[in-house]
């Protein structure tokens, strides 16, 4: 493999591991704090993509002058757009199936299958594309055999942006420490007067907030239809299971790991094989490791 390739390699492992680390630092948050398997979180995405579709719309027929930057709105419209939905989501519906883990299963999947239907009526089944703004077109060029697609620079610089955002609210805020201490040990946290419900509530939202911005980065590499968000949900879960529920670091690492054996076994061998080859090696490592590589303590 010459010096080339492998640099193209590498930087289309880290396109795909930007898209699935936004996806799995949602559920993560999720399912690490509440243990809510949210088979819907696709469907938060795909809820994020049509909210920046909206966006491009907007602009298109009333600032048209502005297209160039709608982009940038179009992510806080993304991200506020599935923040609010998810926090009216848990507390209208999530919140009645805690500590019911296959009720949940079942009645996320339900409402996945409902949010598909419902893109569908308002949207149509045809796939829809935005329009690429003009300073994100073309490629890099560091040399003559090597082209970097600018969106794809742009999608990793706002993954970390947004991975740092996370940390920060996490690790620097109240509503960071007192999530954590939910974690931890969800009893102990509520005697100590911390409101358990709200913290519930502005954790989903946050985990729907973050896929949200997933589904606007979607638009800029892909067509979005009814069905975008089941490509990387399942692919999601995998990351967050393989790399420890409840943590952060695991979830970035496992995204990282995934990625890049998945588009290095994708140049060796066809597409399925690849997916075969990533599953069996999560399933032996889930063997030896059954909490993941880089599982938090957690008191029960």
């Amino acid at each position: 493999m010459s010096f080339d390739i492998l640099v193209m390699q590498v930087f289309n492992g880290l396109s795909l591991f930007t898209i699935l680390l936004l996806m799995a630092l949602g559920l993560a948050i999720v399912f690490g704090l509440m243990g809510v398997i949210n088979m819907a979180h696709g469907e938060l995405m795909a809820l994020g993509a049509y909210a920046t579709y909206l966006t491009a719309q907007f602009f298109l027929h009333f600032l048209p002058s502005l297209m160039d930057w709608y982009l940038f709105v179009a992510i806080f419209f993304a991200f506020g757009v599935t923040f609010v939905f998810g926090y009216g989501l848990e507390r209208g519906f999530i919140r009645w199936f805690y500590n019911r883990p296959l009720d949940t299963l079942l009645a996320t999947w339900g409402l996945s299958l409902i949010l598909q239907q419902s893109y569908r009526s308002i949207f149509g089944a045809q796939e829809v594309s935005l329009p690429l703004t003009s300073w994100l077109s073309g490629a890099w060029e560091p040399t003559a055999g090597i082209q970097l697609p600018l969106n794809r620079i742009f999608i990793i610089g706002l993954t970390l942006l947004v991975g740092l955002g996370v940390y920060f609210i996490l690790y620097k805020t109240r509503l960071g420490l007192r999530a954590r201490a939910v974690t931890q040990n969800r009893s102990m946290g509520s005697a100590v007067g911390i409101d358990t419900n709200r913290v519930d509530a502005l954790t989903f939202a946050l985990g729907s907030g973050l896929a949200g911005i997933a589904g606007a980065v979607f638009t800029m590499i892909g067509s979005t239809n009814p069905g975008t968000g089941q490509l990387y949900v399942v692919d999601s879960f995998i990351v967050v299971v393989f790399g420890g529920v409840a943590s952060l670091f695991g979830t970035a690492a496992s995204a990282f790991l995934i990625a890049q054996s998945q588009t290095t076994l994708e140049y060796l061998m066809s597409g399925s094989m690849a997916k075969v080859s990533i599953l069996l090696l999560v399933i032996g490592v889930l063997y030896f490791r059954p909490n993941g590589l880089f599982s938090s303590k957690v008191r029960s």
